[in-house]
Formats: structure tokens, C-alpha cells, sequence
């Protein structure tokens, strides 16, 4: 079988075990992947952006190289090498979590329940809870369901089509890594700095992806391209910056602004700034919109998976 082939169905199942089973609560492997990084921290970490690096190197090449090693043994049966993809899909998507969490949220609010809301946006994204009302934890949800759309499903399919197995679980090495040292406290703003930066590269490609899809799907074409290009280079995150901005105008609300990180109050740029205010209703509107980014990016990356072996395959 070729290897379009392999991605294209693998890819499918391993989104479909997404939808239907979302992430285990015990055992997931990037929880796994987690302990072995943070294990290989204690043992490398110096506050010295070379060592930094090396750790990012060790924990990301790592993960990549035992995906490759794995893709290599099954290749001889095309049945196991769509299960594994599918499987190293189910693994490192994560859109059916993302989902549920943002909708725990929004049903939350929805009952005016603010402090059960609070309690649950950590599961979500890092802001300070206890600094946000009703309506910027709203705002909070979709701006992670936006970046995360990007991060936690169309990013890992793109180094899928463009990798297969290795480039899916390396992209998501890389993404975890970022999580994990990749944010500017002192303990990791030399050690975390390599990690960050392989994030911004890795994560480029899903994000431009992703804000177009967003401007296909969302209810505001026009909106969205209009608020990507006057807003998204104003984000202080190359990839966020994009994402949220297509997101902002394909919903047609305002995203941005102030936020609060760890105690620290950061002045972000308004994206969309013609838009309305982030109600709760737009919580369920962008997780819907969320899912069909995420099955319009399956059906890119295995149309141009496909297109790059028809393009060899004349070429030899």
C-alpha cells in the first residue's frame, strides 16, 4: 500500500478514535512522554540555553526516532502500518478533550455558575481563574479552543502527512516541550528557550493551515481573512497570532486584550476589534467551528500527501 494510502486511512481512524473515545483518563502516552521529559530535566537542566537545547534535542529526537523505528518494523504489512498511524493519531490528537472541556465550561456558565467555571479553566489553558468574570472566562475558552485547534490537531496532521508516524509524534514532542519549559519564568528562560523557538518552527505550518480553514468554515469568510491580516502580526505568538485572529473574524467577536498568566497582567493587541463581545453561546460556536477545521484539515493533508506521491511517482 502507499504511503498516502497509509496516512490517509490511518489518519481517519485515528480521528475516529478521537471522536469516540477521547483521551484515556489513565495511560496516555504523552502523559507518558511528560514523566521521561521531566525525569531527563532533573538530570539536564542548568540555567544555560545550551543545555536547554540539548534537552529538547534528547526528549523531541527521541520520540521521533522510536516513531521511525516502529514505522520501519510494521512497513512489510500495510495493515499494521495503517494501525499504527491510526493509533499514533488517536495518541497525539486531541480535539475531542479540547471539546469537552470548553463545553464543561460553557455549561457552566450558562447556569451562572462562575466559581465552577473558574475551578475548571485550569484543565483548559493557564490564565489566572480568579482574575477573569463571566465573560472573560468566555473569551479565554475560545481563544484556547482556537490556539489549541491548531496545537492539538491540525498541527500534528500536517507533520503527519508530511512525516508519517515520526512527524506525529515528534510535532507532538515538540508541543509538549513548550508546555513544559517553553514559558518565561526564571527557571526556564535560558532552559526553555530551545524548546520554545522548535515550537514557533514546528507549529507554522499547522497554523497558517488553520487560520485558513477557519476563514472556509467560519460563518464570516471576509471577517476572518480581514482580521488575520490586519491583526494576527500585532499577537506577541507567531502561531497564536494567526489562529486566533481567522477565529476572531470567522466568529465575528473580539479576542485579545488583557489577560492574566501565572500573576502576571500582560496588555495583549484587541484581534477582530470591530467584533462584539465574547458571549457564552460563542463557546459552543467555536468548538463547532474547531471541529470542522480539524476534518478539513484531514482531507488537505491526505490530498496533499497524495499529490506529493503522484508528483514522485511521475517524476522516477
Amino acid at each position: 500500500m502507499r504511503a498516502d494510502r497509509v496516512f490517509a486511512y490511518g489518519a481517519a481512524a485515528g480521528l475516529v478514535g478521537d471522536l469516540l473515545l477521547g483521551d484515556p483518563r489513565r495511560g496516555h502516552p504523552v502523559a507518558a512522554f511528560g514523566r521521561a521529559a521531566g525525569a531527563v530535566e532533573r538530570v539536564l537542566w542548568r540555567d544555560h540555553r545550551g543545555w536547554g537545547s540539548l534537552h529538547a534535542v534528547v526528549c523531541a529526537g527521541g520520540a521521533a526516532a522510536l516513531g521511525a523505528l516502529a514505522a520501519r518494523a510494521v512497513r512489510p504489512s500495510p495493515a499494521a502500518s495503517v494501525a499504527l498511524t491510526g493509533a499514533a493519531t488517536w495518541a497525539v490528537v486531541g480535539g475531542t478533550s479540547l471539546a469537552r472541556e470548553a463545553r464543561v465550561i460553557g455549561r457552566a456558565l450558562e447556569a451562572g455558575d462562575v466559581e465552577a467555571a473558574r475551578a475548571r479553566l485550569p484543565h483548559l489553558c493557564g490564565r489566572d481563574p480568579q482574575a477573569l468574570d463571566a465573560d472573560g472566562i468566555a473569551r479565554a475558552v475560545v481563544e484556547s479552543v482556537a490556539e489549541n485547534t491548531s496545537d492539538a490537531v491540525v498541527g500534528a496532521l500536517v507533520w503527519g502527512a508530511a512525516a508519517g508516524v515520526p512527524g506525529l509524534v515528534g510535532f507532538r514532542a515538540v508541543n509538549t516541550l513548550d508546555a513544559m519549559v517553553g514559558h518565561r519564568s526564571p527557571r526556564y528562560r535560558r532552559f526553555g528557550w530551545a524548546s520554545a523557538r522548535l515550537d514557533d518552527v514546528a507549529g507554522w505550518p499547522g497554523a497558517r493551515l488553520t487560520a485558513v480553514l477557519a476563514a472556509m468554515a467560519g460563518d464570516d469568510r471576509r471577517g476572518a481573512v480581514r482580521a488575520w491580516r490586519a491583526d494576527a502580526g500585532r499577537h506577541p505568538s507567531p502561531n497564536a497570532g494567526p489562529v486566533e485572529a481567522s477565529f476572531a473574524g470567522a466568529l465575528g467577536v473580539r479576542l485579545g486584550g488583557t489577560l492574566s498568566y501565572g500573576g502576571r497582567v500582560e496588555h495583549r493587541p484587541v484581534l477582530n476589534r470591530d467584533g462584539r463581545a465574547v458571549d457564552v453561546p460563542d463557546i459552543e460556536r467555536a468548538v463547532r467551528l474547531s471541529r470542522r477545521v480539524g476534518l478539513l484539515a484531514l482531507g488537505a493533508c491526505a490530498a496533499a500527501r497524495l499529490v506529493v506521491s503522484l508528483v514522485k511517482g511521475h517524476g522516477k
